[in-house]
């Protein structure tokens, strides 16, 4: 059927064509999970919450006990106390810093609850305590205080709800994990771990 020459030239090309090299090729496989629920789970970290939440009481406590101290001693502002009490005041200075430090407390609870339970937990929270801070802020100005101390007192309280809700936020956003449950992700052959042939593209085998 075929030629002498027909047939030596079929001979020839055969081994060509079966040393040809295969070419490779980069294509993307898109990542679908195998088995059970994949989404990803925050997982709370409560000790660094309120190991956190407990540094922020003490920066609270401190920054209210500084800035009695400077309006007091610095501007002259007899706040909380009258001015023969000295620098420091009273009793007064120090149930100022304990009830900053116990609004630090309360505020990580609040964080930890929120962290638990809703799906933006440091949103809400910065709402909450920035409103907490406008009524703590407010609240000097319905006294009979002169108007240099409801500023100060103001000032002071505006200065402790801004280190309250900067810090705990930060460390609500230190103890957040993601976790994933449920099945795993197979495994999808990297780039350039793709082979095509005449029959198509597949992943290469290891040598």
């Amino acid at each position: 059927m075929f030629g002498p020459a027909r047939a030596g030239e079929l001979v020839a090309k055969a081994p060509e064509r079966a040393t040809k090299p295969i070419r490779q090729v980069n294509m993307t496989a898109p990542m679908m999970p195998r088995n059970g629920d994949t989404q990803p789970r925050p997982k709370i970290y409560a000790g660094q919450l309120w190991a956190g939440g407990v540094a922020t009481a003490i920066v609270a406590a401190l920054v209210a006990v500084v800035g009695i101290l400077v309006c007091r001693w610095l501007f002259g502002i007899p706040i909380l106390a009258p001015r023969q009490d000295g620098a420091y005041g009273n009793v007064a200075t120090t149930g100022l810093a304990l009830a900053a430090a116990a609004a630090a407390l309360a505020a990580t609870a609040i964080a930890h609850l929120l962290l638990l339970s809703t799906p933006r937990p440091l949103t809400f929270f910065s709402w909450i305590v920035g409103l907490a801070t406008v009524v703590v802020v407010l609240f000097p100005f319905s006294t009979s205080a002169p108007l240099s101390e409801k500023v100060a007192t103001a000032a002071v309280d505006l200065v402790i709800g801004l280190a309250i809700g900067s810090l705990l936020n930060g460390v609500g956003a230190r103890s957040i994990r993601t976790r994933r449950t449920g099945g795993a992700y197979p495994a999808v052959p990297s780039r350039g771990d793709w082979q095509e042939t005449g029959s198509g593209a597949y992943p290469r085998r290891p040598l």
